[in-house]
């Protein structure tokens, strides 16, 4: 809701009134109270002391004796308390001597016109318990008859009034001590002084400061609020009347306001009439601005669209393809970006994965992304391997490349089958590897020069093998040089952690989690970069298997032996390891002729990555020795249950063993490093 200037001021000014009043009333009334406090305690230990100093010790003594009511002084000094109460107007005057735990009181004055009550006269001689002439409600006022008490016992009284406000009342008590002619204390004077009058005063005065301050304060302030209207109120709002008229008229040219106030409100109604000259001018050049940006951005948005096509968006990108998991994304610093990513098969074995990121941004950046993207496809599916494809690629980048651009690439062609990667890396960031059951780390290759860069550069290649279970991440530098709002680098120990975080989702929720982590760590930082990010995970790789069919009976044993120690000792695999292997081989190929009742069988082997795999295929009913449980080696024969060794055999001697069943089929596979 809008209020207006005046209301606002109206407000603001009153607020200030009121603590301008409140400002006053309480100072006032602070020192007020701090003047009649002091003026009413100098008043009463001076008249304590006075009365102290006035009587005669050995009058004193008399009194206090035994039978001290019965003397003339007595009758002398109760008259001359009496009349010492009825001047000075003292609520209660009296003679006592204190002792440790309770007072005893000698003479306590008594004067009916002062309204006092001869029922609560205290007798001559009454000893009282300071307990029981304390508030019960202030625990507070039992300390004040200690205090009392122990500065007698020093023979001296007080230095100024004690308070009590309580339940019995607000009192002033100055208590001042009659010494003998030894400086011994004898008795003392108890001089009280009822103050609720005072403060009755105080609370009248403090009221009539408010009325007082509040009415001086109001009149001034409406007296300075109708100035304030005439001064600056009305000519302001002359001007808004005038900004709205223009508004709803658009028209700017022949609209002038005048004012005359021989201020700045002058001064700014001439500012006004300034700017109305040159808005008009103004806009035409505005309108002419704009049509052009929503072209441009119309194009913009018909590049962005463009370089998304190009770029594989649909996942999964190959449904009949279960081998491997691929995910990639790019997120554009601007409208369109230099980064790309690329991944599609040159036949039905080979998948080629491109990443790359262009020098600069923007629409440069994009038309040259577009140019490298379609050229290094054409290249890799000519059949050509990712060095012959870099260096093609850069020799044609480099002609008329007049803008002097160049981008970084990292090119990978997967054999599928195998899990084989060919590699080349063209100035680009290093890829990581996670390793089946590991932690995914980079893989320090060896870069090339840029593409574009020089002419005639040479690439070299290298090779992975991926299995299943491992990944691959590759990136652009958008990752790793996200910077937060300190300037402080995202960096690759951050994205590995990241990914490490992430390791056993799919290759989207990866990326995912990554590009969440890297917004986080950015926060409200804009973006600098493009990112773009590829991964993919081996789900399974079609090892090329040797492989020899055969009924599965015991008489063929042997056959499959001396087939598989043949293939070992070509991969030259020691006779000590083929030992082991043929033990593995006629444990599993006898179970599979005894007891699956399989009427067909394949044993397969490949040596490999210093590997040697072992497959065995059968049509015999489902059995998973994966989980069948380890027997109790460390009972007797007798007491041990029959069967289990030879499987428990088989897995001390091979270092891994995996068993599924598919179409029909019983496939167990086992592996044993070389």
């Amino acid at each position: 809701m809008k209020i207006k200037l005046l209301p606002k001021f109206i407000i603001s000014l009153g607020i200030l009134g009121i603590v301008i009043t409140v400002a006053v009333s309480i100072f006032s009334y602070a020192t007020t109270k701090s003047y009649l406090n002091q003026l009413y305690a100098e008043r009463i230990m001076t008249n304590s002391n006075a009365i102290a100093a006035m009587l005669d010790v050995n009058d004193v003594k008399k009194i206090i004796s035994d039978g001290g009511e019965k003397t003339p002084e007595y009758k002398e000094m109760y008259d001359l308390f009496n009349k010492l109460k009825a001047d000075g107007e003292i609520t209660f005057l009296s003679l006592v001597v204190p002792d440790e735990d309770s007072v005893t009181f000698y003479i306590d004055a008594m004067v009916e016109e002062m309204g006092d009550d001869p029922a609560l006269q205290i007798p001559y001689g009454s000893n009282i318990l300071y307990t029981d002439a304390a508030n019960p409600n202030d625990p507070k006022d039992m300390e004040k008859y200690i205090t009392i008490w122990e500065n007698y016992a020093k023979n001296k009284g007080i230095d100024k009034p004690l308070v009590t406000d309580n339940d019995y009342g607000f009192n002033y008590t100055g208590i001042s001590v009659i010494l003998d002619e030894n400086g011994k204390a004898i008795a003392e004077i108890q001089y009280i002084l009822d103050m609720s009058e005072v403060r009755a005063y105080l609370n009248s005065f403090l009221v009539n400061m408010f009325i007082i301050s509040f009415a001086i304060i109001g009149i001034t302030i409406l007296a300075y609020i109708v100035f304030v209207r005439k001064i600056v109120i009305n000519p302001v709002g002359r001007l808004t009347d005038f900004t709205q008229e223009i508004t709803r008229t658009n028209d700017f040219g022949n609209q002038r306001i005048k004012i005359k106030t021989g201020d700045e409100i002058e001064s700014l109604s001439h500012a006004f009439n300034f700017m109305l000259s040159e808005l008009e001018e103004y806009i035409d050049n505005l309108s002419r601005v704009t049509a052009e940006k929503e072209r441009i951005g119309a194009e913009l948005d018909v590049a962005r669209h463009i370089q998304a096509s190009m770029l594989p968006s649909i996942f999964p990108p190959f449904p009949n393809r279960d081998e491997f998991d691929i995910f990639a994304s790019m997120t554009p610093a601007k409208e369109v970006g230099g980064d790309f990513y690329d991944f599609f098969l040159v036949d039905e074995d080979h998948l080629a994965m491109v990443i790359a990121d262009v020098s600069g941004k923007g629409i440069p950046a994009a038309m040259f992304m577009m140019i490298s993207k379609t050229l290094l496809k054409s290249a890799a599916q000519s059949g050509l391997s990712p060095k012959a494809i870099l260096e093609k690629v850069n020799n044609q980048l480099c002609e008329n490349n007049d803008a002097e651009m160049f981008v970084t690439v990292w090119i990978g062609i997967l054999e599928i089958s195998t899990g084989k990667l060919v590699c080349a890396n063209a100035g680009h960031e290093y890829p990581a590897i996670m390793r089946k059951g590991g932690s995914f780390e980079l893989y320090k290759d060896k870069h090339g020069f840029v593409l574009a860069g020089m002419e005639g550069s040479k690439y070299r290649e290298y090779e992975l093998v991926l299995s299943a279970g491992d990944r691959l991440f590759v990136y652009t530098d958008g990752v790793a040089e996200a910077t937060d709002s300190n300037n402080n680098l995202y960096g690759t120990d951050r994205m590995i952690d990241a990914l490490n975080k992430a390791k056993d989702l799919s290759s989207r929720e990866l990326l995912g989690s990554l590009h969440k982590d890297i917004d986080s760590f950015v926060g409200i930082a804009d973006q600098f970069d493009d990112i773009t990010m590829l991964s993919i995970q081996i789900k399974q790789v079609s090892s090329s298997f040797e492989e020899i069919s055969l009924k599965p009976s015991l008489d063929n044993l042997d056959q499959v032996t001396d087939f598989i120690d043949n293939l070992l000792s070509e991969g030259g695999v020691s006779n000590k390891l083929i030992f082991k292997v043929n033990m593995a081989i006629d444990e599993i190929y006898s179970n599979i002729a005894r007891y699956s009742g399989a009427t067909e069988a394949r044993v397969g082997c490949n040596v490999a990555e210093n590997k040697v795999s072992l497959r065995f295929v059968d049509n015999g009913s489902p059995y998973d020795p994966t989980v069948k449980e380890d027997p109790d080696t460390t009972l007797s024969a007798d007491e041990r249950e029959i069967g289990g060794l030879g499987i428990y055999m088989v897995k001390k001697i091979m270092d891994d063993i995996s068993y599924e069943y598919k179409d029909g089929r019983n496939i167990l596979i086992l592996e044993k490093n070389i």
